[in-house]
C-alpha cells in the first residue's frame, strides 16, 4: 500500500513540474535550463531532464535563437497537455481539501472526545489553514502553530512559535506538516506524551519506532 501511495506522489509530482515547465516556455520563449530550476525550485539536473522529455513527447518545440542560445515552444500538443495538467491539478487541489478537512475534524473529534479542548498544532501550510476551520466547529481553542523552520509568525490568525516552550499549555499537538511529518512526530513525541500526539491519517505516521539493525 505504501509502494502505491508513494507512486501515486510521485505521479502528482512530476505532473505539477510538467505543468510548471508548460507554463513557463508559454510566458518566456528565451528561457534557460537554470531559469527554469529556479523557478520551480526543482535541481538543475531535474529540469534538464524534464524539458528533454517534453520535447521528446512533442509538447516543446526547439529552435536556434541569437548567440547560441535556445528558443522554445509550445507545440498544440503542448497546450492541450497544459490545460490537461492544469484541470488535473485542481483536481487534485480539491480532493487534497476534500480529504484534509474530513482527516483533521476527525482527529479533532477525538482530541474532543478526550476532553482536550486546548489544541497545538505542529507544522505551517495548507494543512494548518484547513486545520483552522475545522477546530472552531467543535468548540476547539487553537493556541497557536509549532514549526521551528517557517519564516512567518502568524497564519490565518494563530501566532506561529519557533519554540515548544512559548507556546504556553495545551492539552494534545495535531500534527499539520506536510513536508516531514514522520520526523515531526518523533521529535515531538520525546517532549509531549505520545498518546497527545497526533496526526491525520493522510499523513501516514507510524507510532512505532523502526528496530535497529544489529
Amino acid at each position: 500500500m505504501n509502494d502505491i501511495r508513494q507512486s501515486s506522489a510521485d505521479s502528482d509530482d512530476g505532473a505539477v513540474i510538467t505543468l510548471g515547465l508548460l507554463n513557463a516556455v508559454e510566458e518566456n520563449s528565451a528561457l534557460t535550463q537554470r531559469s527554469v530550476a529556479g523557478d520551480l525550485g526543482i535541481a538543475l539536473g531535474l529540469a534538464n531532464a524534464y524539458l528533454k522529455r517534453c520535447v521528446r513527447k512533442g509538447l516543446i518545440k526547439v529552435s536556434m535563437a541569437p548567440a547560441n542560445r535556445y528558443a522554445y515552444y509550445l507545440t498544440p500538443k503542448g497546450f492541450a497537455e497544459k490545460s490537461r495538467l492544469t484541470a488535473r491539478y485542481l483536481s487534485i487541489s480539491f480532493n487534497f481539501f476534500r480529504a484534509a478537512r474530513e482527516q483533521c475534524s476527525a482527529t479533532f473529534q477525538e482530541c474532543a472526545d478526550r476532553g482536550w479542548r486546548r489544541i497545538l498544532l505542529a507544522g505551517v501550510g495548507d494543512m494548518s489553514e484547513i486545520a483552522t476551520l475545522c477546530a472552531d466547529d467543535l468548540g476547539l481553542e487553537l493556541v497557536g502553530i509549532f514549526d521551528p523552520d517557517a519564516e512567518v509568525g502568524e497564519i490565518a490568525g494563530l501566532t506561529v512559535f519557533a519554540r515548544m516552550e512559548d507556546a504556553g499549555q495545551f492539552d494534545a499537538v495535531v500534527i499539520t506538516d506536510l513536508r516531514e511529518p514522520q520526523r515531526i512526530f518523533n521529535r515531538l513525541t520525546k517532549i509531549v506524551a505520545p498518546e497527545r500526539v497526533l496526526a491525520p491519517r493522510m499523513l501516514n505516521v507510524s507510532r512505532t519506532r523502526p528496530k535497529l539493525v544489529r
